[in-house]
């Protein structure tokens, strides 16, 4: 990685142009993959991070009952999905935050099946 900054192009509107105006963050690949990476991300990370806190601000028990309000990271999606300018971005959430349970789902049951079976 070098320290040397590129020399800023001029375009014909007499605007100078970044280096980094190559990456358009309205592109509809890059809305779709961030879309879908933060769902897969707010599946995974969210609720281990939400029973570690409620673990350790509050007893076992207490916790154990606060566990389920989790299930408002299911609003997120559906909010972004009713604004137009975010739309695309919530439906992609949403699909990588069901993908990513399906496979998990999948997957454990898998396992748990062949164990069963292998002890058999």
């Amino acid at each position: 990685m070098t320290t040397e900054r590129a020399p800023e192009q001029v375009t014909g509107q007499d605007t100078p142009q970044k280096p980094t105006d190559w990456w358009q963050r309205d592109h509809p690949t890059f809305v779709a993959l961030t879309g879908f990476f933060t769902g897969m991300l707010a599946v995974t990370i969210v609720p281990g991070a939400w029973a570690g806190l409620l673990r350790l601000l509050f007893p076992y028990d207490t916790a154990e009952e606060l566990f389920p309000y989790i299930l408002v990271i299911l609003v997120v999606p559906l909010g972004l999905v009713l604004v137009d300018r975010t739309r695309r971005f919530g439906t992609y959430m949403f699909v990588g935050m069901v993908l990513t349970t399906v496979v998990v789902l999948c997957v454990a049951s898998l396992v748990l099946y062949f164990m069963v079976r292998a002890q058999a």
